[in-house]
């Protein structure tokens, strides 16, 4: 697990993508891996900025977020997403921190904690829970746009291409963490344990009603069936 940054780093990223008229999202590297890194924004109904997996942008880009809203919530969604916590709490100490309640004591060797999952204030937008099956590590944060409903996982669901070599093999056939939607063998062995529940929980979220996208911590979001994503993903089981 890569270090925490002290200071602000900007790593190569894309630039924002609008998804939504209060989601936005942004695709980024990490050093030395050939593994991309996602960070979801959603503005909350009273116009709060809520940061999911908080990436270091550009001037440029930080401008852009900064005019969109106040952030008031960064969500560090498991106990090894941690890499730009600490960096953004400096920037914006107003916002809370909400986890997992399974990971609070992992995240808060960075950065001080405020919550759970089920203390985030609630908002006719967004909506964080804690995924079944998992022990409290791990969660979903589920966004309402005026387009239809977006599903944002962290680790819990890859979907990754497979790529060409020695790395490509590792994540193809070791990890198991590519080749579409799927919960990689890294989650099964080390998060997951209660496979019933977490596939049955994986299903009821298929289930979602207007269900539009699906947003990834690593790598592609998934758009229009993103119920028959989710569904797949909890066949690998």
């Amino acid at each position: 697990m890569a270090k925490a940054h002290a200071t602000w780093k900007v790593l190569p990223h894309r630039p924002i993508q609008q998804l939504a008229e209060n989601l936005w999202r942004v695709e980024g590297k990490l050093e030395n891996m050939p593994l991309k890194r996602v960070m979801t924004l959603a503005r909350r109904g009273d116009g709060g900025v809520v940061v999911h997996n908080a990436i270091a942008l550009d001037d440029a880009s930080m401008a852009q977020l900064d005019a969109w809203g106040p952030v008031t919530a960064l969500i560090v969604p498991n106990g090894y997403h941690r890499l730009d916590a600490r960096i953004f709490k400096d920037r914006y100490p107003q916002a809370r921190v909400y986890c997992p309640r399974g990971a609070t004591a992992k995240v808060a060797e960075v950065v001080p904690v405020d919550g759970a999952y089920e203390d985030f204030p609630a908002d006719p937008a967004i909506e964080l829970h804690t995924l079944d099956g998992v022990k409290e590590r791990e969660g979903v944060m589920l966004v309402r746009s005026a387009d239809g409903v977006t599903l944002v996982f962290n680790d819990a669901v890859f979907n990754m291409p497979h790529a060409r070599g020695f790395a490509g093999w590792i994540f193809r056939h070791v990890t198991q963490s590519t080749g579409g939607p799927r919960v990689s063998r890294l989650f099964r062995l080390g998060v997951l344990k209660d496979k019933a529940a977490f596939r049955a929980h994986l299903e009821r979220l298929a289930d979602t009603p207007n269900l539009r996208r699906m947003i990834v911590s690593h790598q592609d979001m998934v758009e229009g069936d993103a119920a028959a994503a989710v569904r797949q993903a909890a066949g690998t089981l």
